[in-house]
């Protein structure tokens, strides 16, 4: 359950802008810049993440540097867009680590997939396993990143 942005104030908004940046700064960092005590800074941030606003706190790995140079942008089209289907498609690609992201679109494509390999044959080994492996594939189209530009999560907030 997250909440609608008319119920982040200002102070969650600055909070929230620190925390995109550097997730590491500390609390009464935090607190002395939004002017908030540091166990306010804290309850605040604790109620973000109960209520879905904060959903995780991770190190962004650069994919290289772990052996996973090449993304890949999929689009997925599926044979029959039947409920049950369309769900399992979803586990089945979001229980796969190589896939990054993992979109349920409109259009053309039912989905769209960013992809971590080491190599090509790594990838081929994925398509046999996810779409020539699938009843339900009709066809697949991929892209291959010749460079990240722009790689983030950031969200822009208000105000």
């Amino acid at each position: 359950m997250s909440q609608s942005p008319a119920s982040l104030d200002s102070f969650d908004l600055a909070i929230l802008a620190i925390l995109q940046r550097d997730n590491t700064t500390p609390q009464r960092l935090i607190g002395e810049a939004v002017n908030l005590s540091a166990p306010a800074v804290q309850r605040r941030i604790k109620r973000m993440e109960q209520t879905g606003v904060i959903t995780g706190n991770v190190a962004i790995v650069e994919p290289a540097a772990v052996g996973q140079p090449i993304t890949i942008f999929v689009e997925v089209e599926l044979e029959s867009e039947r409920t049950e289907l369309i769900d399992e498609a979803k586990r089945q690609f979001s229980a796969e680590p190589q896939v990054q992201q993992c979109y349920y679109v409109t259009g053309e494509a039912d989905f769209i997939l960013v992809i971590a390999v080491a190599d090509m044959g790594a990838y081929e080994a994925l398509t046999r396993k996810l779409f020539f492996g699938s009843n339900n594939v009709r066809k697949f189209r991929t892209f291959v990143a010749m460079d990240r530009v722009k790689v983030g999560l950031t969200v822009p907030l208000p105000g």
